[in-house]
């Protein structure tokens, strides 16, 4: 009794890595692989034959035949045999030998081919060079191993012609794609699948995985989707993978409905989700505004154990800058250092915006400086919104720092939008020598100053207390034919506040000429104009119908301002009253069983002393009028911070004034910015005030 042992090709045919449609390189293992077990040559077909007996010597030279396809062997006395134990370790040798052998050369025959000319000749000669007739399981592993996206369609075609009635052609077509998809060379890839339609041969699920993830590759998202939506015409269904891959393609294409439905689906079906779907996921709930929306993502991709990458680390962070979240963006900026990534220009780039639009003027600048001693490069708009950020927190030693360096980079050239950045630095601190100089320097680079630019410069004016120049650059607006708006009218309005009486006559000249309601509304409180009750606040009230809703509380602020630097009380309540009744005042006062309170913290100086007027008076009323019981406390708000360009924040100034009116309120040592008293001391505060005939604060 002897046995037949053949060394067999089974093992590369059922590895589904080498009938994949997916190059060993790619990160994504999501689409569908062959199951070679419905491939009907699997059973016959050997690489290398060899025969052993062990009845006489092995030979130094195993003999190999040429594979054969067809079911029935050749006659066996044709052949010689030796027999071997098949569990024997020289079986396994022999085994690994054989095999080794015809698929290196396989693989030397692709390399051979991927270097010869893209044309059918040379082609054709680096085949019939190889020495022996390539059967189906060879074309596989030959296309498989090619890289050359030129020749491989050259091969493709060679191999159809030349290998007799080939029983799976779509795997031979798919391979090809998988070359092609290498090279993210999509238009050929498409050609390759109407070549099939026209031999007749039916696609399958790999064909259409093949394709859609070579579309994601070239950036190509609807045409992914076209693919995906042809499969069902052609009797595919895509699996849970492909339709998890799909959500991302959706996504990019802007189906954003579509995503977000496939992907409530993967949550409810537990499909597996790669780390670049839960990106387009991400980015779609960035988009949207729905900022929650991308934290939830981060924090379910965790969960199910996918590791972000740096993409979604620098999306989140992204995101978190337009929600104005800097908090959460140092959060995830840890997460990012202690999960081992690098920080790279794009994260740098996202956390200084999202520190520079939420003003956090250090943690922009520590992240600005360990850009520059990285040497990686900020753009124009990166040092735009530096300079914008310091303009707005007062920084102005660190925007002249970050001008200086932006003009030396090399790289980036100062815009009309850095030197209003600039200027507006100077004017706000009553720089004016530096503002002029800027101001000088920017049409020096060809920049016409915008009205945005000399609204600024009538302000570092206005500091200075140098009213002539402010007319002056009035008059040049006109002359520019610039039309004032509303922030511009705001800002002379400011200066007026800033301006001795006896030369505020002057700034109600161009107050008329720039917002005639406006200069009517001033030259009524300025000059004490004889009216009848209630016609100043009717008139305010026009005038504050008639600006945009962004401004509004700044005119109010700067005419109550003006009204306390001249004295005039009544008309500073008249329109701290108007403000509460138009809803631009709100919740100045709250009440509760444990504390009455007065909030200060969006008003100017003057609004804020008015405000508190009205308070002691409504508090005098309750208690000693109407017998009203107050609560254990009473407190005043005025926020925690000082004002950027004063050295001096609300606060200062309230507990200063406070301490004049010898008020029983004292600043919380656990409560920053508040003022508290208890309702005892209050009472007895206000009755002698009041027996003592004090009306005001």
């Amino acid at each position: 009794m002897s046995f037949h042992l053949c060394s067999s090709p089974s093992s590369l045919l059922h590895d589904p890595n080498l009938l994949s449609v997916h190059p060993k390189s790619t990160p994504r293992s999501f689409f569908s692989s062959y199951n070679p077990n419905s491939s009907p040559f699997h059973s016959r077909n050997h690489l290398q034959t060899i025969h052993v007996s062990v009845q006489e010597a092995i030979p130094h030279e195993t003999h190999i035949e040429k594979p054969n396809l067809d079911a029935n062997p050749p006659d066996a006395g044709s052949r010689r045999y030796a027999w071997v134990n098949p569990k024997s370790p020289r079986a396994s040798q022999l085994r690994r030998k054989s095999y080794d052998s015809r698929y290196s050369s396989l693989v030397k025959l692709a390399e051979s081919l991927d270097a010869c000319a893209s044309n059918e000749a040379d082609v054709s000669d680096v085949i019939t060079g190889f020495g022996s007739n390539l059967f189906e399981q060879d074309a596989v592993v030959t296309l498989n191993n090619m890289t050359n996206p030129e020749t491989a369609p050259l091969v493709l075609n060679n191999l159809l012609e030349t290998i007799k009635k080939p029983s799976r052609e779509v795997i031979l077509y798919n391979v090809t794609m998988k070359v092609l998809r290498k090279s993210k060379d999509l238009e050929n890839s498409e050609k390759l699948f109407d070549d099939m339609l026209q031999r007749g041969v039916k696609p399958d699920n790999a064909t259409f995985t093949t394709l859609i993830s070579c579309a994601r590759q070239c950036g190509l998202p609807k045409r992914a989707v076209e693919w995906f939506e042809k499969m069902p015409s052609f009797g595919c269904e895509p699996d849970n993978v492909t339709l998890a891959a799909m959500i991302d393609s959706y996504g990019r294409a802007g189906n954003v409905e579509m995503a977000l439905s496939l992907y409530d689906r993967a949550r409810t079906e537990k499909w597996r989700i790669d780390a670049v779907t839960f990106s387009t996921l991400i980015r779609i709930y960035g988009y949207s505004g729905n900022y929650d929306g991308c934290l939830n993502i981060y924090e379910e991709m965790k969960s199910l154990g996918v590791k972000p990458n740096l993409v979604i680390y620098n999306r989140l962070l992204d995101s978190m800058g337009k929600a104005k979240r800097p908090w959460q963006a140092k959060i995830i900026h840890k997460d990012l250092i202690s999960n081992g990534f690098e920080p790279n220009w794009s994260t740098y780039a996202a956390l200084i915006r999202a520190y520079g639009r939420a003003r956090y003027g250090d943690d922009a600048l520590v992240i600005y400086r360990e850009m520059k001693e990285k040497g990686l490069e900020l753009t124009v708009i990166l040092y735009n919104t530096l300079l914008s950020m310091c303009a707005d927190i007062g920084y102005v030693d660190e925007a002249f720092e970050i001008f200086q360096d932006m003009k030396s980079s090399g790289t980036c050239e100062p815009d009309s939008w850095t030197f209003s950045s600039l200027i507006t630095v100077y004017s706000c601190c009553g720089r004016v020598s530096e503002a002029e100089a800027a101001l000088f320097e920017m049409r020096e680079a060809g920049f016409e100053p915008t009205l945005f630019v000399l609204t600024s410069v009538i302000q570092c004016y206005g500091k200075a207390k140098q009213v002539d120049d402010v007319v002056r650059t009035f008059d040049q607006v006109l002359e520019l034919g610039i039309t004032p708006d509303d922030r511009f009218c705001g800002c002379l309005l400011n200066v007026m506040t800033q301006t001795p009486s006896e030369e505020i006559g002057k700034l109600i000249e161009c107050v008329e000429k720039a917002k005639p309601k406006l200069g009517h509304v001033v030259k009524m409180l300025v000059q004490d104009e004889n009216c009848e009750e209630g016609v100043f606040k009717k008139e305010a009230s026009e005038l504050i119908d008639s600006i945009g809703p962004d401004v509004k509380k700044a005119y109010l602020n700067c005419l109550i301002d003006l009204c306390v630097n001249l004295n005039k009380l009544e008309k500073a309540c008249e329109i701290l009253q108007l403000g509460m009744e138009c809803d631009i005042y709100s919740g100045l006062q709250s009440k509760s069983a444990t504390q009455w309170s007065l909030h200060l913290k969006s008003l100017s100086l003057g609004a804020a002393l008015t405000a508190l007027h009205v308070w002691m008076n409504d508090l005098t009323e309750a208690a000693l009028t109407s017998g009203e019981e107050f609560p254990p406390l009473l407190g005043i708000n005025t926020g925690h911070g000082k004002h950027k360009y004063s050295d001096k924040g609300l606060a200062a100034v309230l507990e200063s004034h406070l301490k004049e009116l010898n008020a029983p309120f004292h600043e919380a040592s656990d409560k920053v910015g508040w003022f508290l008293t208890t309702s005892v001391a209050a009472k007895a505060w206000l009755e002698s005030r009041s027996s003592s005939g004090e009306v005001s604060v």
